[in-house]
């Protein structure tokens, strides 16, 4: 048995080579993600950077921390507050008593002398950071600073903005730059006087005593040792970045492992398909159904090994290859690279395996039925190429698919908007079309063809013959342009959709005019900018601020909701909230606005919550909003956000203002600080443009792995069945047609199945989009469809293009004249 299918292999590579291509390609596709995923797993351990020299340091409570039952358990559940606590100042004092303290500010600084998101911090808390003069000296009256990491020299005067507004100020010192912040240290004083509130105590006391004087005392922790860590700007920042990644890496990993049992099923069922005369042959031999079925399973397997082994050395060139990609792209953080995982290629390996043995099972059990003389006996045409429990499959998965998504827009519209559904749902339709494609060939063949097929000459007659009587043909060549385009138009175009759908939703939920927000590199507007906004003549101003509310769903889990502080009255003068029950008009301190998501959302009920600096309080609903594409939170007054600092104003101009006097005043009253002024229109586009440019490099990179991937696939399926129909080809040469008709009919029969492949595919995603449009109506959100035309155009030409190169270049090969020697 072994040498038969040795020799089998060595007489057959060439109908083999696209099986091995594809299985190939998919196992280095699937290492590649299964590499890059682990090393996504794990972010990099850290030690403290802020305070590294400190002893011990008191901090305020940055974290919210609420028992809950999960099942006859009560555990307890962490999430990060909106606004951290600060450090209470009689603590100053107590701890004093200890040993030496120093408190630390930080607070935001802004000049066009500093980088971006440059934060202030007293001189005195520069002895326990990696921060040491290397130039200069310590600031020591109010005016001077030192700089870390910026393009000022000793001696500059530069225009350093704060919350109480800008002032030039000399640098005195410089120290280095550091990963972690950009850090502008000012004397004591006047850190204290530009920010009041202490963010962290050092204390050089022992660690016991420090815990036992602050016992007792709420929102504060005390740090030593590695925990120090949680001291740092962002100590979170790694784990979150890799969420992302992560993210992105799954979905791709999963839609790859798709693509690949997709395409190596289709390839592996044709390769058996082109066979059938040779198992003719085998049975009138004399071998057995079961010896059939164990050759095919057989070759599939060393085909398998081989295939999966080259593809194990190809994904460990191609993850580095790919976190690279991801970091130019700045989808992964800069220190992202790849780790020494090895159970990835394992799994790889023995995926590549089981997707093979399990591609070519139904074809090995067809194979075993081959009667010797219906094998004999058949024609080129295709018959019975839908057996019955395939097409049962293949209707029971599109009933499935197609039941699914009616269930979901009819129970939980909002479910279809997310990534996650909108990524997987097109998955079942595509694997459903690709199975009864053989049923769908003919038809489609037959409407595509009829146009070609009335013009002048015998090629489009040739061509949409030769297709339809294919079927098998068709349909596997057909397979790889399916999945191409049916995900590009329904990944791509259903982000654009949402995203389209989230602007929309965004224009119409305020009546302002213009919107005022911080410049680049700052997350809040100062007080003074504040006050000379709402000064200026001709403007009705709302102003608010980011914020959250955490509240219980059931007993079992803690909720974090974005909110936004706001002033009631000036809210509904300007806003245009999808209120569907209550009024904006009656939120006080006492009562908050939520939406539709909130477990039992009914006005006047009451509903116990913490506040963005963790206070718990029990507040009334007054209004609740519609859901919408899920972007709207809850509203609470500004004293239920303590902590919050004003990001966004929103202008309205009363009656009789003009529009360009009103914006030219704007403008001047937050020039100083660099904040920017907008029209609505403008807003909305810079808020929610089309789709970022990580999650479009994103969905890009898994659109790039099914098309590149489906390609190949697609070249090698036509390699293999052009090498077939050589003597087909070479019959119609000897009936009198040319070379270049020969080529031109074989060229006209691959677009023809390229076309027919892009039918099926744009049919699948418009099932998709069309499901998510209706969600959309459903959930009141104001939007039209996305269709990405010119992604799916581009990738029609592309498989069209490589089909065409993959059929005429074997065919060429085989028609051209053989040189004779002379006798």
């Amino acid at each position: 048995m072994l040498r038969m299918t040795l020799g089998g292999l060595r007489t057959r590579w060439t109908t083999l080579v696209g099986t091995f291509v594809a299985l190939g390609l998919g196992v280095a596709l699937i290492a590649t993600m299964c590499l890059a995923l682990a090393s996504t797993l794990d972010a990099p351990r850290r030690g403290p950077e802020r305070f590294a020299a400190a002893p011990v340091v008191v901090r305020g409570t940055d974290t919210l921390t609420v028992p809950v039952r999960r099942g006859p358990d009560i555990e307890k559940v962490s999430a990060p507050l909106a606004h951290p606590r600060p450090v209470p100042p009689e603590l100053v004092a107590r701890l004093g008593r200890l040993g030496p303290v120093t408190p630390d500010r930080t607070f935001p600084v802004r000049s066009a002398a500093l980088p971006q998101g440059a934060v202030g911090h007293p001189w005195s808390a520069a002895a326990f950071t990696p921060y040491r003069l290397t130039a200069g000296r310590a600031p020591e009256k109010a005016g001077e600073v030192v700089v870390a990491g910026s393009e000022a020299r000793l001696g500059d005067r530069v225009r350093i903005g704060t919350a109480s507004g800008d002032q030039t100020r000399v640098v005195v010192g410089t120290v280095p730059r550091s990963a972690f912040e950009s850090a502008v240290f000012f004397t004591d004083d006047e850190a204290a006087r530009l920010s009041p509130r202490i963010d962290a105590l050092v204390v050089r006391a022992p660690a016991a005593e420090v815990r036992e004087a602050v016992a007792g005392t709420a929102g504060v922790r005390v740090l030593t040792g590695v925990d120090r860590r949680r001291a740092d700007p962002d100590p979170d920042r790694d784990s979150r970045a890799l969420l992302t990644v992560n993210a992105l890496l799954g979905t791709a990993a999963g839609v790859t492992g798709f693509v690949s049992v997709f395409v190596v099923a289709s390839t592996f069922a044709f390769a058996v398909a082109q066979r059938r005369r040779e198992f003719g042959l085998l049975r009138m031999a004399g071998a057995t159904p079961g010896q059939l079925r164990r050759v095919v399973l057989a070759e599939a397997a060393v085909v398998g090994v081989l295939a999966s082994a080259a593809g194990c050395a190809l994904g460990t060139w191609g993850a580095p290859w790919l976190a690279r990609q991801l970091v130019k792209g700045a989808v992964a953080p800069e220190w992202f690279t790849i780790d020494d995982h090895f159970w990835p290629l394992p799994v790889a390996f023995s995926t590549g395996l089981l997707v093979a043995l399990a591609g070519v099972w139904a074809a090995a059990r067809r194979a075993g039925r081959v009667e010797p003389a219906e094998a004999l006996r058949e024609a080129a045409v295709d018959s019975r190429t839908m057996p019955l429990t395939r097409r049962l499959l293949g209707a029971g998965l599109l009933l499935a698919g197609v039941a699914t998504l009616g269930w979901t827009l009819a129970d939980d519209p909002g479910e279809l908007l997310k990534r996650k559904t909108y990524t997987t749902e097109p998955m079942v339709l595509i694997t459903a079309v690709g199975l009864l494609a053989p049923l769908l060939v003919r038809p489609v063949v037959r409407a595509l063809g009829h146009l070609p097929a009335r013009l002048p000459g015998a090629t489009g007659i040739l061509a949409r013959e030769s297709a339809s009587a294919g079927v098998r043909r068709t349909a596997s060549v057909a397979a790889p342009v399916l999945i191409t385009v049916a995900l590009t138009g329904s990944l791509l175009g259903a982000a654009a959709t949402v995203s389209q759908a989230k602007a929309a939703e965004l224009r119409d939920q305020t009546r302002a005019d213009f919107v005022v927000t911080a410049g680049a590199g700052s997350e809040e507007l100062s007080a003074s900018a504040v006050r000379r906004v709402s000064d200026v003549p001709g403007a009705l101003v709302s102003t608010s601020a980011t914020t959250a509310v955490f509240s219980r769903d059931g007993e079992s889990a803690l909720v974090k909701s974005a909110a936004r502080a706001v002033d009631p009255a000036r809210l509904a003068a300007v806003g245009r909230l999808p209120v569907v029950s209550g009024s904006v008009r009656d939120l006080d301190d006492r009562g908050i606005v939520v939406n539709e998501e909130w477990e039992r959302p009914t006005v006047g009920r009451r509903v116990a919550v913490w506040l963005g600096d963790g206070r718990k309080t029990t507040l009334r609903i007054v209004a609740v909003l519609r859901t919408g594409t899920g972007d709207n939170g809850a509203y609470v007054t500004w004293r239920n956000a303590r902590g919050a600092a004003v990001d966004r104003i929103e202008v309205r101009l009363r009656p009789g203002a003009d529009a360009a006097a009103v914006a030219k005043e704007l403008r001047a009253a937050v020039r100083s600080e660099g904040g920017q002024v907008l029209t609505r229109d403008a807003w909305v586009a810079a808020v929610h443009p089309r789709t970022s440019p990580q999650t479009r490099l994103g969905l890009l990179v898994v659109v790039g792995i099914a098309l590149i991937y489906a390609g190949i696939a697609l070249a090698g399926t036509l390699v293999m069945a052009t090498s077939d129909r050589i003597p087909e080809l070479r019959a119609l040469r000897l009936a009198g047609a040319t070379t270049f008709q020969v080529l031109r009919a074989v060229a006209a029969e691959a677009m023809l199945t390229v076309a027919v492949g892009a039918l099926l595919g744009v049919a699948v995603a418009g099932v998709q989009l069309l499901g998510l449009w209706g969600a959309l109506g459903r959930l009141s959100v104001p939007a039209s469809l996305a269709v990405p035309w010119g992604e799916v155009g581009a990738a029609v030409a592309a498989c069209a293009l490589l089909a065409v190169v993959s059929s005429v270049l074997p065919a060429w090969c085989a028609l051209r004249p053989r040189l004779t020697p002379r006798r």
